[in-house]
């Protein structure tokens, strides 16, 4: 990296990008507790990766500003594997998921998000931005009046204040002054401290304790893979939605290659593997975070925090970041989806509410994803199908016709096509010029064969013309009728 791109990526809003990583690094401390509890390990564990994630990924991601660490829809997947054989076996599973991340990247495989439909990523978002909420509510049952009165009041001074000033991020404003309130009068709310005990040391290198055999590589295998390519669409996801929030590109393969180096790294220290943080990245992106600087700012704010500023961390109400999480909440959720839903093709209002559903209902980022697109897939390959034209051309005669096809011939266009030829049609020769046509699989093979051999029943002599050499090749192995009658 050049002086010029460094600096591009560094250090050209300094101050705002520090400012913002203080807010992330806060935020991060109570979700990598409860994301480590949900995991089934130690809070430690979680914010050892958060840290040791975020560091990572600001010098060696494809994505600046962009938050990487623990992850709710990791440690749901990683539950099995430490209730079955512990927390040694994580580890190691950690550090292979990092390889698998790692060989996506040098394959150059990020390129293949594209194919992931814009319905599925809002509904994937929508999805998070209403689990994201739902997860406060625990926070918000069976607790003192002053609970509401510290959110409420967090919530007022995140909306109001940047109305009148924008020098400092109205988010850690919230959280300092609501801090500040709870210590000295000395209110009875729950706190950061509550969630779990923060750890008091670094973390330290050692190599994960668990036999290195097949057997191991057995259990592990099936986690790593699962691991791996939910967290690479969790990180492609987040850097989409800085792109769009930024108005600057990413680099999908690096990202790929800067979260497996991350998570290799942090199952040699004690961490669980992590991904990019859609929430963490939208409140990094709102207060103001824009360069990397943002993202190794809110590593080095969460170490601080839990090794420096202990004392008053663990007071910090969890009131007050309720509000920021419900402040990100609203950010992230993809308002314009509902607002513009007369507007927006059924099809994709379809494949976008079931994403969404089948997330919120199962918790499952990965079956949501492959629902949707498998859905969108299903749709678009209709529309294709419907494409397709036949014009007939009837000689004076009426001893030669010829059939112009045009559009994609595939398995689900094979009832359209076999309307256009009339069969009943008593002529000698028959044309079929496919050349602005093209034969996708074996169904548009079976179809063209069965309307050659229909015509032939008849008494006429089929002849093909204008193939392109795929769609030649392709008949040529699966076809019944005599090649020698087709020609390009």
């Amino acid at each position: 990296m050049n002086i010029t791109n460094w600096k591009r990526e560094w250090f050209f809003n300094t101050r705002q990008d520090i400012l913002a990583g203080a807010v992330v690094g806060l935020a991060l401390i109570p979700e990598a507790i409860a994301f480590s509890i949900i995991a089934g390990v130690d809070p430690k564990v979680g914010l050892y990766a958060s840290f040791i994630i975020a560091v990572t990924t600001a010098f060696l991601g494809g994505r600046p500003a962009s938050i990487s660490a623990a992850t709710g829809a990791m440690a749901l997947l990683m539950i099995g594997l430490v209730k079955d054989y512990g927390l040694q076996f994580l580890f190691a599973a950690t550090f292979l998921t990092g390889i698998f991340q790692v060989l996506f990247g040098v394959l150059k495989l990020g390129r293949y998000m594209r194919y992931v439909p814009r319905a599925v990523m809002v509904g994937y978002i929508n999805a998070l931005a209403i689990l994201i909420f739902k997860a406060q509510l625990p926070e918000l049952i069976n607790v003192p009046v002053t609970v509401y009165v510290l959110t409420a009041l967090s919530l007022a001074i995140i909306y109001i204040l940047p109305r009148f000033t924008k020098v400092v991020p109205s988010p850690l404003v919230a959280l300092v002054v609501m801090t500040i309130a709870a210590i000295s009068l000395k209110l009875n709310v729950p706190t950061v401290g509550d969630k779990g005990e923060l750890p008091t040391a670094l973390p330290s290198f050692a190599l994960p304790e668990v036999p290195f055999n097949l057997e191991t590589l057995n259990i592990i295998l099936p986690y790593s893979v699962t691991l791996a390519i939910v967290g690479l669409l969790a990180s492609f996801l987040t850097a989409s939605l800085v792109d769009e929030f930024t108005d600057t590109p990413s680099d999908k393969n690096q990202e790929a290659k800067g979260q497996g180096i991350a998570n290799m790294i942090t199952g040699f220290f004690g961490g669980m593997a992590g991904c990019g943080m859609i929430g963490q990245s939208v409140i990094n992106v709102q207060s103001g975070g824009r360069g990397r600087l943002s993202t190794l700012a809110a590593g080095i704010f969460l170490l601080i925090a839990i090794l420096g500023l202990q004392v008053w961390v663990k007071q910090m109400p969890m009131a007050a970041l309720v509000a920021v999480m419900i402040m990100v909440s609203i950010g992230t959720f993809r308002w314009s989806s509902f607002k513009n839903i007369r507007r927006i093709p059924r099809t994709d209002t379809a494949v976008m509410l079931t994403t969404m559903l089948v997330i919120i209902f199962t918790s499952n980022f990965a079956l949501g994803v492959v629902v949707g697109i498998v859905m969108s897939t299903v749709f678009f390959s209709r529309k294709i199908a419907q494409l397709v034209f036949v014009d007939k051309i009837l000689s004076q005669d009426g001893s030669h016709c010829t059939y112009k096809v045009a559009g994609q011939i595939f398995f689900l266009s094979r009832d359209e096509f076999l309307e256009y030829f009339d069969f009943t049609e008593l002529v000698e020769r028959v044309t079929i010029d496919l050349t602005h046509a093209h034969l996708w699989d074996q169904g548009a093979v079976e179809v063209l064969d069965k309307a050659i051999l229909k015509f032939r029943r008849n008494g006429a002599e089929v002849e093909l013309i204008g193939l392109n050499e795929a769609s030649a090749t392709l008949l040529d192995k699966l076809t019944d009728y005599q090649k020698s009658t087709a020609r390009s």
